[in-house]
């Protein structure tokens, strides 16, 4: 059960491509992207796979391909759907609201969007419950620190894989 899109979703992107000092956005979206993936905070959400709905709209100011016709031009539909199945296989976070952020920072770093809104639904989580789920919209200029928040990920990254693989860092004389 597919529901339509809410034109009001879509106002705060509209309305700042209307006004006279944002750039004009071309909007791209997924929507309904199905996976299933290993997240939550909960000990019964940590042993099963549970279903996840995302839906995710990318503004582009004036995608190219409305003039080149070419794909490498605009936001690959399929790729995205590519990124989306390896996330759900490997994203490494319990609560929703950090994978949105994940597949928003994907959008806007590796896709060039210069806006997303990213949608997280966990349907039927509770007996008498739809759905719940998280919702955020993030712009590019406003990712926080850039590349020295991309370095200090990947040294964190760098040492869980050490720690992983048995070498763990130890405190130098003045730590201990």
């Amino acid at each position: 059960m597919s529901a339509r899109p809410d034109p009001a979703a879509f106002a705060p992107a509209m309305s700042a491509a209307a006004s006279s000092d944002a750039p004009t956005l071309d909007l791209i979206f997924v929507e309904g992207y199905r996976g299933e993936t290993v997240i939550g905070i909960h000990p019964s959400e940590l042993h099963e796979t549970q279903p996840l709905i995302i839906d995710v709209t990318a503004g582009l100011p004036r995608a190219r391909a409305c003039d080149s016709d070419r794909i490498d031009d605009t936001i690959d539909y399929g790729v995205l759907r590519e990124r989306l199945d390896a996330l759900m296989l490997d994203h490494g976070v319990q609560l929703l609201e950090a994978l949105a952020e994940q597949i928003a920072r994907l959008l806007l770093l590796d896709f060039g969007a210069a806006w997303v809104r990213v949608r997280v639904v966990k349907p039927r989580k509770f007996h008498n419950v739809q759905a719940v789920g998280v919702q955020i919209e993030r712009r590019r200029a406003d990712l926080r620190c850039g590349r020295e928040a991309q370095a200090a990920r990947l040294r964190s990254a760098q040492v869980l894989s050490w720690i992983g693989s048995g070498l763990v860092p130890q405190a130098g004389p003045e730590g201990r």
